[in-house]
Formats: structure tokens, sequence, C-alpha cells
């Protein structure tokens, strides 16, 4: 029986069981089950790896994305540009390979909503030619630049990492908005005075995601318009706080299950 899982924790709101579980069936996929690994400590990883008879694959959510490097002998090219891993390989040596689905995932259903919605037009851009390829192996390229569009992405935690690369392949200028001014980071106060030339804005942070449906970045929210993007990584709830209010200026909103779908299948290419 081969064995896939996810490490991380808490564990509460997994979809990656239900999804591959529900892949295996649907696919005549045999002898394959995928199981969750509650892990508060990554010290523990080497003996859950070493106990756990067939395990072929892992993803990593948080708060692992990063942290988990340092327990890896070896990272795909891109993994290691991010600096973030959330798929693991075990390798036929025994050895654990590292790779970051997050980036393709993230950036494909971005390029889908803005396209959806003209603005690589809008922007004077070509509109790009993007599809998930099998390991890839080569540095992040940039392709189809947006000079024009200019994003905040909220958070700085390890899925935002995937988000800054995929951003830096489009060339799209970013800023990191944190609880804390930083080197790299300001601080939410000072949003409202850039909303006017960023008109995309990613939400990296678990605020919003069930149980805490009442909680949500702290925004200007009456800045946003029509020219406004709103992308949140979180997908439970379908809408949360952050796109609700967002969408009530005329914003265009996306939750994060298109994106979640994406990595999930491009896990899946890397288990193989």
């Amino acid at each position: 029986m081969k064995t896939y899982g996810l490490i991380g924790f808490p564990l509460t709101h997994s979809f990656s069981q239900r999804y591959f579980s529900e892949k295996f069936a649907k696919e005549g996929i045999a002898n394959c089950q995928y199981q969750l690994f509650e892990l508060p400590d990554l010290k523990d990883l080497p003996a859950l790896v070493g106990n756990t008879q067939g395990l072929c694959g892992l993803n990593v959510t948080i708060p692992h994305k990063q942290n988990v490097l340092a327990y890896l002998d070896e990272l795909d090219p891109v993994a290691a540009q991010i600096g973030a891993v959330n798929v693991i390989k075990v390798l036929a040596n025994g050895k654990l390979k590292g790779y970051n689905s997050d980036y393709y995932g993230f950036k494909l259903s971005l390029e889908k909503m803005l396209r959806a919605s003209n603005s690589f037009a809008d922007f004077g851009c070509e509109q790009p030619q993007t599809q998930l390829q099998p390991q890839q192996t080569q540095p992040l390229q940039q392709t189809s630049p947006l000079p024009s569009l200019r994003a905040f992405i909220l958070g700085n935690g390890g899925a935002a990492q995937a988000v800054k690369a995929a951003l830096n392949t489009l060339q799209i200028d970013y800023q990191v908005v944190s609880q804390k001014n930083t080197t790299e980071s300001i601080g939410y106060e000072e949003v409202s005075n850039l909303m006017s030339s960023h008109h995309l804005v990613i939400n990296t942070t678990p605020l919003g995601m069930y149980p805490n449906l009442a909680t949500a970045p702290l925004l200007p929210y009456c800045q946003f318009t029509p020219q406004h993007f709103a992308f949140d990584l979180v997908y439970n709830p379908e809408q949360t706080l952050f796109m609700q209010q967002a969408a009530q200026q005329g914003a265009t909103v996306k939750n994060g299950l298109e994106m979640l779908y994406l990595q999930a299948e491009k896990a899946w290419e890397i288990w193989q």
C-alpha cells in the first residue's frame, strides 16, 4: 500500500485528504491511501518518515512550509528559489526532496482571474500561455510582464513566498504588508496611502478561515474600486469577509479553491 499524507498543525480543515481519497476512488488508483499526520514539532518528522510503511509523499501546510527545509536532503530548484516547500517526495533511496506546487497553482489561478476580466489587454500585455509542467527542474523564468499592475501581499509566511515568486515571474511589482514594519514590509496602517496605485490585493494569512469567519485583514475596504482585484488564498469559506467587503465596493474577487486543486494535481505529478 502506497501512503501519502499531510503534515502540519493543526489539521482540522484538511482539503487534501478528501481530495486525494476521492481521486483514488474516481480514477481507480489502487493500493493508495492518504492520511493526516498532525505534527506540532518538526523534529518528529524523521521518525514519522521512518515509521510509516509505504510512505511515498507528503504535503506540507501551516506552520511548516519554511522550517521543513532543514529536514530535507534535496530541493527542487523552484522550491529553493522560493524558500518554502509544500510537497515532499520520498525518493527510492529513502531521501526526502522538497518541491513547491503552491507557486504553480497560484500563478495559473491568478492568470485565469486576470484573463477573465481582460486585464492582460487592459495593461497592454500579451495573454500568457501557461501550462503546469511536470516536475519543473529549471529556475523560474519571467514571462508576460504586467508592469502597470501592482500588488499588496498580505502576510509573509510560507504561502507568501510562493506568491512572491509567481508575481516576480509575471513581473508584477508588489509590496508586502505585515503586522510590523520591517525592511521588506509595511504595516497595515500604511495601506490606505497606496490603494490607488496597488490594484491587486492578495491575502496569504489565515484570517477569515473557518471557523474564524468574522476575521479579516485590517484594510481600508472603502478604497476598493471596480478596478481592484482581491485574491484570498483561503478556500473555506468560499467567500471570506475580506472578499465580501472588497466585492461590496465592486472589486473582482476570487478564493483559493482553484489554486488548491491546481497545486494538488501538481503534487500528484511530482509523486509519480
